[in-house]
């Protein structure tokens, strides 16, 4: 198995005749997923997704791909082929399309009409092709054949991409339920037809391989649900993603069932939901979603509310239920339920919100205490069948942290694809598929790009350092006036902290000290007040430290007259 190394320069001219893939997210985390494909000049990229920001990451919004390495290339790509509708695959095409609006979508009818959404809130209108399962598309050189897979949105697509270099296999995120609730199995003949022509190299989703088995089937949740809904004698709060179509059709099934009417709550889930009752993806009986305003006539045991927050996502509902700050509000009886995974990074904020809508007297059903959830991704078992199945003669493990990607490839070579057929990358290393074989060639920019408002890409690593200290130790201002000729201390150094825990009536002893340092400095003919700002900011870090054990920002002001 091949793995990057730091080391790794920029990949050297794509060889006449070879194929260059290229992961600008989804490798080593769960979410961003995003790849690049070259052949003959020309550009293919397969998804363009978002990562969500973790608590290191006060502040930020989502964080994008970073397109440094294709941004004078946008002309060269024939389009973005989206496997499904999920934020981590589609979230950041608006900020793509911002550089190049007419770079073409393709993607099935669902997943089309919830990219088309998205933009027309930045005002973009693409140009989109909208494509099925066992349909096959050139784009270019690149000749694309979609096929059906199972997740947890309706119309999910993996797609084979035939070039001249060779066959590949991108299986965007996919388990194999075999009793889905629309019917729409993961095309298992198709990849052994693809396997008979010779898959030369197979992109594999790794969300589950560290899990053994088989996924549940989606249906088996219907009974659970079922229960709780028979057993609340209150309202029912609901908490799932926004493109969970199968996951609601559950939750409207059981309040149809049990004379419940449904509100969903939240701009993404009342879009969403629309646009898949419009399609024809999710089915509501009449009569059975209301609009949240009409809650107040319904008495409390006919009541069912959907909503966004089941990742404890901070300004999402159910995170504002939890901390009294929504128009809604938990009241003891209401049953609440979490029906989702936890994607990894996010255990603390959702056990957060669990205990804050608790504390009201909410009753939490979860994961950890009943079966609400099945994952939409294939697990160890599935996976091992995949491989037999499709006998690919390289694998690159995607979509997931190193410990999935290395799961999954270990699964991989027990199938019996040769380990130094087995590339195990990162974001930003650069795979070569030449001559059959698939090998590592180099490595391009891949980094976060922040959102954060309006701001894109402005925020770095350095500025979510400066938020973190503020957060955890606060802020200490120092504000001296000096002489411009001499350097000495003309007023001051008066001192304000705010969020540091020591009260201003402390720093008595580090105004002599600063006083000294400046007078020391000012008779050495220092009077320059960049340098009589790092003074101060030495001195007081250095006393902060050793009287209080603590490192919060130093801001020193020197004002000359």
């Amino acid at each position: 198995m091949s793995h990057p190394h730091p080391e790794l320069g920029p990949p050297p001219k794509l060889p006449k005749g070879g194929l260059r893939v290229t992961p600008l997210g989804g490798l080593g985390e769960i979410g961003r997923n995003m790849t690049v494909f070259e052949f003959d000049g020309r550009l293919l990229i397969v998804d363009c997704g978002v990562l969500f920001p973790e608590e290191e990451q006060p502040g930020i919004d989502l964080i994008l791909p970073d397109f440094t390495s294709i941004r004078d290339r946008l002309d060269d790509i024939e389009g973005i082929v989206l496997t499904h509708g999920h934020e981590d695959h589609i979230g950041a095409v608006p900020y793509l399309l911002r550089e190049k609006p007419d770079i073409p979508l393709i993607g099935s009818k669902l997943t089309l009409a919830l990219i088309e959404a998205k933009l027309q809130e930045h005002r973009i209108r693409p140009y989109t092709l909208e494509v099925k399962e066992g349909e096959r598309e050139n784009l270019g050189p690149f000749d694309c054949e979609f096929i059906a897979v199972n997740h947890s949105i309706p119309d999910a697509l993996a797609v084979a991409i035939r070039t001249g270099a060779g066959m590949v296999v991108a299986t965007g995120d996919f388990k194999m339920d075999q009793l889905p609730l629309d019917k729409r199995l993961t095309d298992l003949h198709a990849f052994a037809r693809l396997s008979e022509e010779g898959i030369d190299l197979l992109l594999s989703d790794s969300t589950n391989a560290e899990v053994p088995g088989f996924v549940p089937p989606e249906r088996e949740i219907s009974n659970v649900l079922r229960n709780v809904f028979a057993n609340a004698h209150n309202r029912i709060i609901v908490a799932s993603f926004a493109s969970h179509v199968h996951r609601i059709q559950q939750i409207l099934d059981a309040a149809h069932e049990y004379g419940r009417r449904v509100a969903f709550v939240g701009r993404s889930m009342v879009r969403n939901m629309g646009i898949a009752r419009d399609l024809g993806y999710l089915r509501v009986p009449p009569g059975l979603v209301v609009d949240v305003k009409t809650l107040d006539d319904l008495p409390a045991h006919e009541v069912v509310l959907v909503c966004t927050g089941s990742q404890g996502e901070p300004m999402a509902a159910l995170s504002r239920m939890a901390n009294r700050d929504h128009q809604i509000r938990i009241v003891p009886g209401d049953t609440v339920i979490l029906a989702s995974s936890l994607i990894p990074g996010n255990e603390n904020a959702v056990y957060r919100v669990i205990n804050g809508l608790t504390r009201w007297g909410a009753n939490v059903v979860h994961k950890g205490n009943a079966k609400v959830h099945v994952s939409g991704h294939a697990s160890a078992g599935e996976l091992l069948y995949f491989y037999n199945i499709c006998k690919p003669r390289n694998l690159m493990p995607v979509h997931g942290e190193w410990r999935h990607l290395r799961a999954n490839a270990e699964l991989g070579a027990m199938t019996g694809v040769p380990k130094d057929r087995i590339v195990i990358a990162e974001d930003g290393v650069v795979v070569d598929l030449i001559d059959g074989k698939a090998r590592i060639s180099g490595k391009v920019q891949a980094g976060y790009v922040y959102v954060d408002g309006l701001s894109v890409g402005d925020v770095t690593e350095v500025h979510l350092k400066d938020r973190k200290i503020l957060g955890d130790e606060g802020i200490i201002s120092v504000y001296v006036v000096v002489d411009s000729t001499t350097g000495k201390v003309v007023s001051g150094p008066n001192i304000q902290a705010r969020g540091s825990g020591i009260d201003d009536g402390a720093f008595g002893p580090v105004i002599a000290k600063i006083e000294e340092a400046i007078a020391r400095a000012a008779s050495d003919g220092v009077a320059e007040p960049h340098q009589i700002q790092q003074l101060i900011r030495r001195t007081m870090g250095k006393w902060v430290s050793d009287s209080y054990r603590r490192r919060p920002m130093i801001l020193p002001v020197v004002v000359e007259v």
